[in-house]
């Protein structure tokens, strides 16, 4: 027999942004990476947002890297081991870039998440959970978690799937705009043709999203 500790200790994330040419202050578009990938990748994503240069765009790393093939590195927000452990930490992580981000810079209050694929349960979980608010949330390619039952506090929500994405399949989609419209909860959504990825037709419909925010 064996007794299991945990103890709390320091480890520093990454997060990377790009400021709009225009003048403070800014919105602000928070994005969570898919599995495998980096804080590059998801900020390639929300910068190819139609429109949306007047957004300060962050994309948040997560905490656990690896490597892949090739010796090529990737990080992962969590796995099945001690998980709400690790989504309790995530949160606090979160909270902490976007506190960091309104020390920093001239921001205007309206804050969205955007999560892709293993992001997406990111996006929705801090919206739920934590302790900046939004004004929406974006998923695609990941479905909400479904052990979360009261979807309110997303207050808008935009999601998205490729017609042949296998990892987020046309049932979870469907299963998902149900969640939602039974939460009361206004949401736009797109099915696009292509797989587990952002196309031309995803980022138009994602621009015209956000735009009706401002």
């Amino acid at each position: 027999m064996f007794e299991n500790h945990f103890i709390k200790t320091l480890v520093s994330g990454r997060y990377v942004i790009r400021k709009p040419s225009d003048e403070a202050p800014y919105k602000l578009l928070v994005g969570f990476h898919g599995y495998g990938q980096l804080a590059e990748d998801e900020l390639s994503l929300l910068q190819g947002i139609t429109g949306n240069s007047d957004w300060m765009c962050c994309s948040i790393e997560a905490l656990h890297p690896f490597y892949k093939e090739k010796g090529m590195v990737g990080a992962n927000w969590m796995t099945n081991r001690n998980r709400e452990l690790m989504i309790d930490e995530n949160i606090s992580y979160v909270n902490a870039v976007i506190t960091e981000l309104g020390d920093n810079h001239h921001l205007d209050g309206t804050l969205v998440y955007h999560g892709f694929s293993m992001g997406a349960a990111m996006a929705v979980r801090t919206a739920l959970f934590g302790s900046h608010e939004p004004a929406a949330v974006m998923v695609l390619g990941g479905n909400i978690p479904p052990e979360h039952k009261e979807l309110e506090k997303l207050k808008k929500a935009h999601i998205a799937r490729g017609n042949t994405d296998r990892l987020y399949t046309r049932k979870e989609f469907e299963r998902d705009k149900k969640r939602l419209e039974e939460s009361g909860v206004p949401f736009d959504h797109c099915c696009f043709t292509g797989g587990h990825e952002a196309n031309e037709k995803y980022l138009e419909s994602a621009g015209v999203f956000l735009k009706q925010l401002t």
